[in-house]
């Protein structure tokens, strides 16, 4: 399995959320991530068309297929060729598809609980999903008080200014989408993944 993927996600800091139902705009919304150095973003399956946008930019960008619940949505995004599968939810056969395809899988949790059954299934990332309404880097602090080995992700509605925040509190990577690229063209989204990687 590639869990080389997963370091540089933790290296990385920061991972670009594409959500669209538009084909051409995630496949330049991709372009543009990856012109500025970026190594994996997350592009959602928002409709089946997705899948063909994946295929597209593959070479250029390593793909998290993500929003994935399904054991069919699963296997069309590894077949599109993404790297890695993003979930909300945390099931298992989620992660029997990840061991058997030796695809990582990010599994969604948004309670203790959930997130100790995830990483005792194995799952290499946990995703705290949605962060913001759950209570942001307070709930990051509460949750790792007594559960630091877990290697969280934290992602939903995130803004810029606070990722800084997020990877104090022991976020081991934070998911950032709209605010990373809504009303900007695509140079401007480039120029500010740059400027947060550098930042970070």
């Amino acid at each position: 399995m590639n869990k080389d993927l997963i370091k540089i996600l933790g290296e990385e800091k920061v991972f670009p959320i594409i959500r669209n139902n538009k084909p051409d705009n995630v496949i330049n919304m991709a372009k543009a991530f990856a012109s500025a150095g970026i190594k994996i973003v997350e592009i959602n399956v928002e409709t089946p068309e997705i899948y063909d946008a994946i295929n597209e930019v593959k070479d250029i960008v390593n793909v998290c297929a993500g929003g994935i619940i399904t054991s069919f949505q699963a296997n069309a995004a590894i077949q599109s060729g993404a790297k890695l599968l993003s979930s909300p939810i945390f099931q298992m056969n989620l992660v029997k598809i990840s061991k058997d395809r030796h695809i990582p899988l990010i599994a969604g949790a948004s309670t203790a609980n959930e997130a100790y059954q995830a990483w005792k299934a194995r799952v290499p990332l946990i995703k705290l999903y949605p962060i913001t309404s759950l209570g942001g880097v307070l709930y990051v602090e509460d949750l790792l008080r007594p559960m630091p080995f877990l290697k969280v992700l934290v992602q939903g509605n995130v803004k810029l200014n606070e990722v800084s925040a997020y990877l104090n509190a022991g976020a081991y990577a934070v998911g950032v989408g709209r605010d990373l690229y809504q009303g900007h063209s695509y140079s401007e989204i480039t120029t500010r993944a740059k400027y947060l990687l550098k930042k970070l």
